[in-house]
């Protein structure tokens, strides 16, 4: 039985796909293939099911799961101590981020560099709910993610802003009189939104369902700025930080009430779990500039 197997095991259950899994370990899918059929034949069982359209684990392959993983942390972990204790920050660092945020990323990671040169630095842009997952599966090491008032689980977090979340609209809107609005009162509203996966959609509709009722979307969009041009030009209600509509004349901002809806951008990253000194290193600075990057 060798690592490598144990490691392509645990991406293909992972990814449930053979290919995907592959792409991910930097391989050719047919080694990957290759390799788990080598290390079912030495346990004499079918590790995974490759019926259906995507590959799951059989009743012995979710057994042999979380073995497979505790191995895997194993192996980083003395790794890691090693670097520990010899000092050295080297590698790869993965960090992830929202679409839209006030983060200086750009200065962070180019500081970062020039400090420590030999560590290889990946940065994915994706939807909240994936970002989380990523840090959960330890594909990423850190990453911006937005939320509502209460943090996902299993993560530590670094609060980088706090904004409420408001109802955007033209100046020529039935609704732009007012400078509050209850929840329920858009039920039957035309809304403008960001995307499924994202903190401020999920906390629109973790309310809407708490209210009884399902938002009406009518339009999408990736970053709230795109919202708030939607808004302006009378295609209805965009759900936006407060932030954004601040320096506009052209929108209105109704406060969400009953309840109040407010949106957390922050710095995640794994609660628990080998961590490399190198990812360490770049979250110690990340957290040592949130105060410049809220100001």
């Amino acid at each position: 039985m060798e690592l490598r197997q144990l490691e392509y095991f645990v991406a293909v259950v992972e990814e449930a796909n053979f290919t995907r899994a592959a792409e991910r370990l930097h391989v050719a899918q047919p080694g990957v293939s290759a390799q788990i059929r080598r290390l079912e034949h030495e346990l004499g069982q079918e590790l995974l099911d490759r019926s259906g359209r995507s590959v799951r684990p059989t009743e012995v392959g979710a057994a042999v799961l979380p073995h497979a993983r505790a191995a895997l942390s194993a192996v980083s972990g003395v790794r890691l101590a090693v670097e520990e204790l010899t000092g050295l920050v080297r590698g790869h660092v993965a960090i992830g981020t929202v679409t839209s945020h006030n983060v200086d990323l750009a200065t962070l990671l180019a500081e970062f560099h020039d400090d420590h040169p030999a560590v290889e630095i990946t940065l994915t842009e994706d939807g909240s709910d994936r970002l989380i997952d990523a840090l959960r599966g330890g594909r990423l090491d850190a990453a911006i993610i937005a939320f509502g008032t209460t943090p996902p689980p299993d993560l530590e977090t670094h609060v980088v802003t706090e904004d409420a979340v408001v109802a955007a609209v033209s100046p020529d809107h039935e609704l732009a009189g007012r400078s509050t609005i209850p929840l329920d009162a858009l039920r039957d509203r035309v809304l403008i939104s960001l995307p499924q996966g994202t903190g401020i959609r999920s906390l629109l509709n973790e309310a809407c369902a708490a209210a009884g009722f399902t938002p009406h979307i009518a339009f999408e969009a990736g970053t709230p700025a795109v919202l708030a041009q939607l808004a302006a030009r009378g295609l209805g209600i965009a759900i936006v930080p407060s932030g954004i509509v601040r320096s506009r004349e052209d929108l209105r901002a109704l406060t969400i009430t009953r309840p109040a809806l407010r949106g957390t951008l922050a710095l995640a990253w794994r609660a628990e779990g080998p961590i490399s000194p190198a990812a360490r290193a770049l979250i110690g600075r990340a957290r040592r500039q949130i105060g410049d990057w809220a100001a």
